[in-house]
């Protein structure tokens, strides 16, 4: 049976670059990989995956609407697919999470999602809350804190560099907008 994998971490630690590391070991194989992304995340434009470290790939974008489990069915009546890989997955509805596991259960086709565990302010998004519940495997990605520590909390920043407390929880945004750090750093900045 296929199983559900929620790779996730703080920012820069290599979540997108692990997926298009994983879809590449497929594809060498000549299996086939379909790759999908939420369409709120546009930073680096529509349909398009990039790592820091420059390595990138077209993907299909996912609507709030959609529904993963007929896209994916609807794809594999023009190509087999093995494996599907979700990037930036804390951004999925609840909605979304229990149709993947839909795609492990009722097209044995394994889903590889990966995304940030918590935001700004340390609160779980609805994708990583219910990927933790319902994956079938779970992997920390380790970042690293400017002290060195495993970094799992990420600082929101201003358009003065300062930290910010308070926002709407979902602001696309790179290295410009945020900083991971270890929990330590993270309370101290914020003045917890």
């Amino acid at each position: 049976m296929a199983k559900l994998y929620f790779y996730y971490s703080s920012m820069n630690a290599g979540k997108s670059t692990s997926l298009l590391q994983s879809s590449h070991n497929y594809r060498e194989r000549g299996m086939n990989t379909m790759i999908i992304t939420p369409e709120i995340n546009d930073r680096d434009g529509d349909g398009v995956i990039k790592s820091r470290i420059g390595l990138e790939s077209e993907a299909v974008t996912l609507g709030h609407e959609d529904d993963v489990l007929v896209i994916v069915r609807r794809q594999t009546h023009v190509q087999p697919v093995h494996c599907v890989l979700i990037d930036e997955a804390q951004f999925l509805s609840k909605a979304h999470v229990y149709q993947l596991g839909e795609v492990c259960d009722r097209l044995n086709i394994p889903v590889l999602a990966y995304g940030l565990r918590t935001d700004f302010q340390g609160e779980l998004f609805e994708g990583s809350k219910y990927l933790l519940a319902w994956a079938d495997n779970l992997k920390e990605l380790k970042a690293v804190c400017h002290c060195g520590a495993k970094a799992t909390m990420v600082i929101r920043l201003n358009e003065d560099g300062e930290a910010v407390r308070e926002g709407a929880q979902v602001q696309i945004g790179g290295n410009d907008r945020y900083v991971s750090m270890c929990r330590r750093h993270y309370k101290e900045t914020l003045g917890l």
